[in-house]
């Protein structure tokens, strides 16, 4: 059976490719609104990027566990995968929270617990996904 090849193969087949792409991608989505308006404010950017490169390793390792997934239909990956996206809305939270105190925004600040329980769901999928039985 002959694979077919899309246009985008190139890059999920190829890690660091993919790493740059969500990379460029997601700076790209934050560098206006979020990053543009604190660059000089040197008390809070190295904390904004240190959320945006959190998100860029989840958004990454959620994308990479989907297409684990896709290749082998376990549902440990599954859950890992659930895990992962998990984690990348934590982390998305918590750069609105952080964003919404530092200026007067039109997004209304994020409850933080709403974070909390999300970790607690990623944690939760994390689990199953260890704890689960493999059948082979």
């Amino acid at each position: 059976m002959e694979l077919i090849k899309t246009p985008f193969h190139s890059i999920f087949s190829s890690k660091p490719k993919l790493l740059l792409v969500i990379a460029t991608i997601v700076l790209a989505i934050f560098f206006v609104p979020v990053i543009l308006p604190n660059i000089t404010n040197t008390a809070i950017i190295y904390h904004l990027l240190l959320h945006i490169a959190s998100v860029i390793i989840a958004i990454f390792l959620g994308v990479v566990s989907i297409l684990a997934y896709l290749r082998n239909r376990k549902n440990r990956l599954l859950f890992m995968t659930f895990g992962f996206l998990s984690l990348s809305i934590i982390e998305g939270t918590y750069l609105v929270h952080i964003t919404s105190n530092i200026q007067d925004l039109v997004i209304p600040i994020v409850d933080i617990e709403f974070s909390h329980v999300v970790f607690l769901i990623m944690l939760t999928f994390f689990g199953i996904g260890i704890f689960s039985a493999s059948k082979r």
